[in-house]
């Protein structure tokens, strides 16, 4: 009886050991949170820490004189932020506005603006290393507002954006 109990004992530590270890490990795998949108039929993402809110579609006003990828602006409570075509400035045939579309309030140094997708489809935190150098044959201007990487989501490729690129046509 006290073989059964040993070997039982036993078998119950290693199971206790193999579970610290992946817990141990998952721990400390570096995660990064992630907002997909889509643009088109294609998803890509921008890192949660460059995105200040998600806002439902709103009335944009436009403003004569902006360059033709600023959509306008709007007033958010009470705050008047601009409003990027990304589509425009990727090269990626627009629609029309419906209820789907939302307007991503992204944030860079000192830089808020908001960004037209044509939807969110998720906020997500994934581990840096499901991350992977994009596709060579990625379009070159996807290519230029592109962080440096891709992932898969929901059977898609997901290209990962650089709001800071975004932002710096602004200034220029």
């Amino acid at each position: 009886m006290s073989d059964k109990k040993n070997k039982t004992e036993q078998i119950l530590e290693q199971i206790k050991k193999q579970r610290s270890r992946s817990r141990v490990i998952a721990a400390e795998e570096e995660r990064i949170e992630l907002v997909i949108f889509s643009l088109a039929k294609d998803y890509y993402a921008f890192y949660g820490t460059n995105v200040k809110e998600i806002l439902p579609y709103e009335k944009i006003t436009y403003v004569p004189g902006c360059p033709d990828f600023i959509t306008g602006i709007i007033n958010i409570r009470g705050d008047i932020e601009s409003v990027i075509s990304i589509h425009k400035l990727m090269g990626i045939p627009e629609k029309k506005p419906d209820k789907n579309f939302r307007i991503i309030m992204g944030v860079h140094q000192d830089i808020l603006s908001g960004i037209l997708v044509d939807s969110v489809e998720d906020v997500i935190e994934v581990p840096l290393t499901y991350i992977k150098h994009p596709i060579s044959t990625l379009d070159k201007k996807i290519k230029d507002f592109t962080v440096g990487g891709e992932m898969i989501y929901e059977n898609k490729y997901v290209n990962i954006l650089d709001i800071g690129k975004l932002f710096s046509i602004l200034i220029q």
